[in-house]
């Protein structure tokens, strides 16, 4: 008969005098029941691991809206009822600063690359390059589409580089082959396209399969900028442009909705500029200051370039470097350092900028029978309030029920890089800047 086991615990061997006890049958059997119930933990935080890890790498594209010449305190006209319900259930600026010159091209392309128009290259909407006498002309694609007007590296272009796939439903810039790449999907500026046409096609996009779908889209809309141009920002047509715009956000963000895709998205709504009320009484007209045989008027408008002739270098700067009445000049070199302008080649020797309403023309353009001059319109000092941009987001990257400050939009790039999950191209960025408003672990 064998000899009686001792007792036993369910635990580790029982260590006994001078000798090692061996752990029998028994002794397993009771150290798997007693580790079971911990191996079911472990397989529990696993798979919730695995969960979190999922839906961290689910489809989550981020779409980059701009409304162009949106100014900031529109928002507040009743208008816009779904932007503001993205902004009140998201983070929304007091506005955004735009680059100098406020412009369309300059700030768009500042945008998406986070450099100065200094920097990048687009210094104007119009401009001359001295090396070439080329001149950009913003809307005459025979210009625009030269890739060599276009610095740094859009996000489109990072995005495509790296693996990722790139959609823009127009974005200036966007229908170049900047650095040789485009998007993968892209559509050439058609004016005529209606809001809602784009929103269409954005949405298709979406729905392609995983394997082409865009992990950044962009989509754009020009038609609030052309009525504040034609009518003035505080026309009847402004309003209804919003009211139009708004229209088709709101389509926008019903077909993420039904896609299952508005809590995945990351959606940012921005614009290039604001834009003030202006009159053809309120011109300062260049041949009064100075000798216009002495100079060559590179662009005209809110701010003027201009370049002397040689050996009339001395005679215009007497002329415009003194005080002006509703203007301020500068040569290129003596900019202040705030606007982060005046290195690039392609800024003239000197430059004129009108006071907020105020332009600066040549008398032959105002001779001219049928010129034509803007009720509205933009391109002034970046810290002229009514040149204040307008920046909302919401997604599951950014915090709820959050307002912040004024902030410069080149900060903007580097937290739309860092969503989008690209390595950033060299930038003016301040990736500091942005940060409180993302969601930890983001």
């Amino acid at each position: 008969m064998p000899a009686a086991s001792s007792p036993t615990r369910c635990g580790l061997p029982q260590r006994r005098t001078g000798q090692l006890r061996r752990v029998g049958s028994q002794s397993a059997r009771c150290i798997t029941l007693l580790l079971a119930p911990l191996l079911l933990v472990a397989c529990v935080l696993l798979a919730a691991c695995a969960g979190h890890g999922e839906r961290r790498h689910a489809y989550a594209p981020l779409i980059l809206i701009s409304i162009d010449g949106y100014r900031a305190d529109y928002i507040t006209r009743g208008l816009s009822p779904n932007l503001a319900a993205l902004a009140d259930d998201g983070v929304h600026a007091q506005s955004m600063r735009s680059s100098f010159p406020t412009l369309t091209f300059p700030n768009h392309y500042s945008i998406v690359t986070g450099l100065y128009p200094d920097h990048h290259g687009i210094v104007n909407n119009r401009f001359v390059d001295p090396d070439n006498g080329k001149k950009f002309v913003y809307n005459d694609p025979n210009t625009t589409a030269d890739a060599a007007w276009w610095g740094g590296e859009p996000l489109w272009v990072s995005a495509e580089r790296q693996g990722k796939h790139a959609a823009t439903m127009f974005w200036p810039g966007s229908d170049v082959a900047i650095s040789g790449v485009y998007p993968e999907h892209w559509s050439r500026f058609d004016g005529k396209l209606a809001p809602l046409a784009r929103v269409e096609q954005a949405l298709s996009w979406l729905d392609l399969p995983a394997s082409a779908r865009p992990d950044f889209l962009t989509l754009y809309f020009e038609q609030l900028d052309h009525a504040g141009h034609d009518h003035g920002p505080d026309s009847p047509e402004v309003n209804a442009a919003l009211a139009e715009v708004d229209q088709a956000l709101g389509s926008f963000v019903a077909g993420l909705r039904q896609r299952g895709l508005l809590d995945q998205a990351n959606i940012v709504v921005v614009s290039d500029h604001g834009i003030t009320a202006t009159s053809e009484q309120r011109i300062v007209v260049i041949d009064k200051v100075v000798d216009i045989g002495s100079v060559d008027v590179i662009n005209a408008g809110v701010l003027a370039g201009l370049a002397a002739k040689p050996g009339r270098e001395a005679q215009v700067e007497r002329a415009l470097l003194v005080p002006h009445e509703h203007m301020r000049c500068w040569k290129k070199s003596e900019i202040p350092a705030r606007l982060h302008y005046g290195g690039n080649p392609r800024i003239p020797p000197y430059l004129c900028l009108a006071d907020d309403g105020w332009l600066v023309d040549t008398q032959e353009f105002l001779d001219r029978p049928k010129h034509h001059v803007s009720l509205g319109e933009h391109g002034y000092d970046n810290d002229d309030p009514n040149m204040r941009a307008l920046f909302v987001a919401h997604g599951p990257a950014f915090r709820r029920h959050l307002e912040i400050p004024q902030f410069d939009n080149v900060d903007l790039y580097p937290v739309l890089a860092r969503l989008l999950g690209v390595k950033p191209a060299p930038n003016d960025g301040n990736e500091r800047t942005l940060a409180p408003v993302l969601m930890p672990g983001w």
